[in-house]
């Protein structure tokens, strides 16, 4: 028997030094998933990259790639996320006019859809998605900017996520991006989270392996390895 985290953890490339990105990739081979996200300086204050280096770092790893779209307009970009060699791709209800269609065309394109959630934004807003999301992302920072301290308040919000996805009947990932470390993580899991996406709390450590490991913390289920 082996040990497996029930939380996935997702490690935030903007974290990473981009001068390496190749080895910063090597060094968090633990983790299933790598968080991507995409700025565009217009919806959120900063620029990140786009599916050219999305498509670059597709060769260095097999981990699941789990695209954030923090741009504005979203829906011209869904196809070349996709063919980049995205797994996930994740828009915000605050960016996608037409929420409905950008989930559909996402799955359409072969890719998981989700659907982030911005602080200020209730969680009664995602109540006609939730026959479509794979992934709701809650944002417990403001976006556009690694770094930033935990929003106490948006743990009310998980809660009721959590709750809206246990009527929906359907196996959606809950996850939680923004000051998340070794502290917070017991709490948003405590509320429903399932999912961890964590960037300075692992690339800010050297031994990356061990941060995520502190992040998986208790949340371990026993199977057969």
């Amino acid at each position: 028997m082996t040990e497996r985290s029930s939380i996935i953890v997702a490690p935030s490339l903007l974290a990473a030094d981009f001068s390496r990105l190749g080895e910063e990739i090597a060094s968090i081979a633990r983790a299933p998933w790598l968080h991507l996200d995409v700025m565009d300086g217009h919806f959120v204050p900063n620029i990140s990259f786009g599916p050219p280096v999305i498509a670059a770092l597709r060769k260095h790893t097999d981990a699941k790639f789990d695209v954030h779209l923090m741009i504005d307009p979203v829906d011209p970009y869904l196809e070349a996320t996709a063919k980049a060699g995205a797994d996930h791709i994740t828009v915000h209800v605050e960016n996608a006019p037409h929420l409905h269609r950008s989930l559909q065309t996402i799955r359409a394109l072969g890719c998981r859809p989700g659907v982030a959630i911005c602080p200020a934004t209730p969680a009664v807003a995602l109540s006609e998605v939730m026959d479509l999301v794979d992934i709701i992302l809650v944002m417990t920072v403001n976006p556009g900017f690694g770094g930033q301290s935990f929003l106490d308040s948006q743990l009310a919000k998980i809660r009721t996520l959590a709750e809206m996805i246990r009527k929906s009947g359907r196996e959606i990932i809950l996850a939680v991006d923004g000051g998340i470390d070794p502290q917070t993580a017991p709490r948003v899991v405590e509320a429903g989270a399932t999912m961890l996406v964590a960037g300075s709390a692992i690339f800010g450590k050297e031994d990356r392996d061990a941060a995520i490991r502190a992040l998986e913390g208790p949340f371990v289920e026993q199977t057969p390895g």
